[in-house]
């Protein structure tokens, strides 16, 4: 099983600590898996979950969620932000259902093909729903692998093709083994290996890792700032779709002025909007969600 110097420390850490989550279940839906994904991206896992099982409870299959208005995906994603990336899945959805007989696709080239699927969602569905060998390189094992193999406490800001080749070179040989792997480095970089308090005194690879070798030097790249979120255009752009998710019909355009006092950045959340396909003007001078 110990494909590279790390994986059997790992995989027995994971054996005894994974978080007990729905989408890793046995009886996981392909399609349970990829809607975790995307739902995740940029989200922690403690928001994701009551939002994943309102979710699969409403569309349990792709062809459920096909066959309703993508402005429904947009209501039911709630708070859980990046709004887009219910568009995605409904594009997905319906790709999936017109384009594949409503299952998701197993293959990694046709899964990249689907709308809005990128390297990293592809590679994960394929190996956490269909048990195959790929590199899962999220901002957790980008983390782990650039404290362990490359001494630094933190990956460059954009992704590298040396990142890419490294965690390439890691993938032990046996797809079964390697799609564990994948999740169980993931999972060491969301609890043990954290961004700013990683604890080294719980980590199975300790002893191997060059970063904590080295005496954890202190990164030196550009600053590292945390995402701000009061007064930018995205909470705007949140109380303008609160409005149109709490409204059962098209809501006047007073409706929306009263979220948000400064009009040339409530102007421009709203036109943003508009463009992303979030939100339908309509020809009466109303809003609504699309379709």
């Amino acid at each position: 099983m110990s494909d590279n110097p790390y994986s059997t420390a790992v995989l027995a850490w994971y054996e005894t600590n994974a978080r007990d989550l729905p989408w890793r279940s046995i009886d996981a839906s392909p399609w349970s898996v990829l809607v975790s994904e995307i739902m995740l991206q940029q989200t922690p896992v403690v928001r994701v979950l009551p939002a994943w099982q309102a979710w699969m409870e409403r569309w349990p299959t792709p062809a459920d969620l096909a066959k309703e208005p993508s402005g429904e995906a947009v209501r039911m994603w709630n708070r859980l932000g990046y709004p887009r990336r219910a568009l995605r899945l409904h594009a997905c959805a319906v790709a999936i259902t017109e384009e594949h007989g409503g299952e998701v696709p197993s293959d990694h080239a046709t899964l990249l093909s689907l709308p809005g699927v990128g390297s990293y969602t592809a590679a994960a569905v394929a190996s956490f729903a269909f048990g195959q060998r790929h590199a899962v390189l999220d901002t957790n094992v980008r983390r782990v692998l650039a404290r362990a193999e490359t001494g630094i406490e933190y990956p460059p800001k954009t992704q590298t093709k040396g990142e890419v080749a490294l965690a390439e070179s890691l993938v032990p040989e046996l797809p079964s083994v390697a799609a564990r792997w994948a999740v169980a480095v993931m999972e060491l970089g969301a609890l043990v290996c954290t961004a700013r308090s990683p604890k080294c005194a719980d980590c199975p690879i300790a002893n191997q890792c060059a970063w904590r070798l080295a005496g954890k030097p202190a990164h030196d790249g550009p600053p590292r700032r945390g995402q701000t979120y009061a007064g930018t255009d995205r909470q705007v752009r949140g109380r303008l779709l609160a409005v149109l998710r709490e409204a059962e019909h098209p809501v006047p355009k007073d409706a929306l002025d009263a979220v948000w006092d400064e009009s040339i950045q409530r102007e421009r959340a709203l036109d943003g909007l508009v463009s992303d396909g979030l939100v339908d003007p309509l020809d009466d001078g109303r809003y609504a969600l699309p379709g």
